[in-house]
């Protein structure tokens, strides 16, 4: 990728504020692009309506900016961006990869095994819908291959997707596309070839390569940094009722953000102005000094 411009992306859902959590995944993509004189783009992923929370994605922009993570470009928003997602499907469907499915969740959740991503599909509506009464979801057919990519930081993953995942909606039954899909389709649009995001999402990636190369798209490099769990190890996230971050005083958790992520920022720089935190870290920043793992416990200063 040494020949190409590095184009990297922050994308949250506007389903809250961004907290202690979301800073990681935020700033380490930015850190990372910057450092290698790329671009940083924004994507506000609030094509799952329901989830979506009035003045949310307002907020998070606004939170952006108080902690100097500044984007190139305008942001984009998935809800304007059903269109791109029908001509997607419309593609995958005439190539024969797309079967509608009236299977429940409860039905998966009694008869399915579970696997690396939840319950495994096994096919049932493969050669046609169970429930034909029923409003139906896309699911696109695994293959019996293996998917195999290196994590910049996790190192080499494979995954043998129809065995550990089975076939996986990309379109529900309500009418809503995916995450799966419509990362894709952005990544692509976007020209993002470099992706920076939490390992929550790394058993995803498998899924989201393998549509790439359905649809014809380059796969970007990907760097899963852990993920900040809780005393009990469970992740901060909106759903476990993290807190929101400071707008007013971006310093500690600025910080204590880049101490997670292996950087060793000085004591006093706490109490700078974002800019001077960020321009400390562009000039520091080392990503081979994050550290491994999938999750890691918060930093009692924040």
């Amino acid at each position: 990728m040494s020949d190409k411009i590095i184009t990297g992306r922050f994308a949250p859902s506007p389903s809250g504020p961004l907290h202690f959590g979301s800073l990681q995944a935020a700033l380490a993509s930015f850190l990372e692009a910057r450092v290698r004189s790329g671009h940083w783009q924004v994507r506000i992923e609030d094509v799952d309506t329901p989830r979506v929370v009035v003045g949310a994605a307002d907020r998070i922009l606004r939170t952006l900016e108080a902690y100097g993570l500044y984007w190139d470009g305008c942001v984009l928003y998935q809800s304007q961006r059903q269109d791109h997602y029908q001509h997607a499907l419309a593609q995958l469907r005439a190539a024969g990869w797309l079967y509608p499915c009236t299977c429940s969740r409860r039905k998966l959740a009694q008869h399915a095994r579970i696997g690396a991503a939840g319950w495994v599909y096994p096919g049932w509506c493969r050669t046609g819908v169970c429930q034909p009464e029923c409003p139906a979801a896309l699911r696109v057919r695994a293959q019996p291959r293996t998917i195999r990519f290196t994590d910049r930081l996790q190192g080499e993953k494979s995954q043998q997707l129809e065995a550990e995942v089975g076939d996986f909606v990309l379109q529900r039954a309500d009418g809503i596309i995916a995450y799966q899909l419509a990362v894709v389709v952005d990544d692509a649009e976007q020209g993002i070839n470099q992706v920076v995001r939490g390992s929550d999402l790394l058993d995803s990636t498998p899924r989201q390569i393998y549509l790439q190369q359905l649809l014809q798209q380059p796969t970007p490099e990907y760097l899963h940094i852990p993920v900040v769990v809780d005393a009990q190890g469970v992740k901060l996230s909106k759903q476990t009722g993290a807190l929101a971050l400071d707008d007013e005083h971006p310093g500690p958790a600025l910080t204590a953000a880049l101490r997670f992520l292996g950087q060793q920022p000085p004591a006093e720089l706490a109490h700078a102005p974002a800019a001077t935190i960020i321009d400390w870290a562009f000039t520091h920043w080392r990503s081979e000094c994050i550290p491994t793992g999938l999750a890691r416990n918060a930093p009692d200063e924040r």
